[in-house]
């Protein structure tokens, strides 16, 4: 059975390859699990504070940045201290990721959900240092999640794809202008999930 498309909640086939490309077991249960584990351990995780409605607001997870180091990757509506230098497991994950399907990429935000309380709010990553059209690839680690989409200017448009252990998601194209994403709190009981969102930041 195909994919089940975000775009048409009738059918199952294949996801808008100028949106969208998934690939389920991106990394085996093995590598994502080592990775998990490292980068748990390893990471100086942060809770931070962004701006939401003219407030700002502790965000419910902790993240961190990784990338070039010539590269500032703050802004208006995030407080991020500081960018650590690639480590050799993220740059190598950054490679393979670039080798396979052509996109480059200079960082990486990690953003960890300790538990199913941890979220991240409808938006979308429209800033003007991530290019009109951007590409990210999301690495899945540890607890799947839902993963959600819904059209910015109907919002009744809204599906869900659960990104499992060692899943790959790239968004691209007009995916940015025209639909949100969103991950929820959940009432049922989850575990540490971290998610890898590769960028190019100009």
């Amino acid at each position: 059975m195909g994919q089940l498309s975000l775009f048409d909640a009738e059918e199952f086939y294949e996801f808008p390859k100028d949106l969208l490309e998934y690939r389920e077991n991106f990394l085996n249960k093995e590598e994502a699990d080592t990775l998990r584990d490292h980068l748990l351990q390893t990471v100086p995780w942060e809770q931070r504070t962004q701006k939401m409605y003219d407030k700002m607001v502790i965000t419910p997870r902790l993240t961190a940045w990784y990338g070039d180091d010539n590269r500032s990757y703050g802004s208006a509506d995030n407080n991020i201290s500081g960018t650590n230098l690639w480590t050799h497991e993220l740059r190598s994950l950054k490679e393979r990721i670039e080798k396979e399907f052509g996109y480059q990429f200079n960082g990486v935000l990690l953003n960890l959900y300790r538990d199913q309380n941890d979220s991240v709010a409808w938006h979308r990553d429209k800033e003007s240092r991530y290019g009109k059209r951007p590409v990210i690839a999301s690495i899945s680690l540890g607890q799947t999640r839902n993963f959600d989409f819904r059209k910015k200017d109907h919002h009744q448009s809204k599906y869900s794809l659960p990104l499992p252990n060692g899943s790959l998601l790239i968004m691209k194209g007009d995916l940015q202008e025209n639909w949100e994403h969103r991950i929820a709190k959940s009432a049922v009981s989850m575990k540490e999930r971290i998610n890898l969102t590769f960028r190019l930041l100009r």
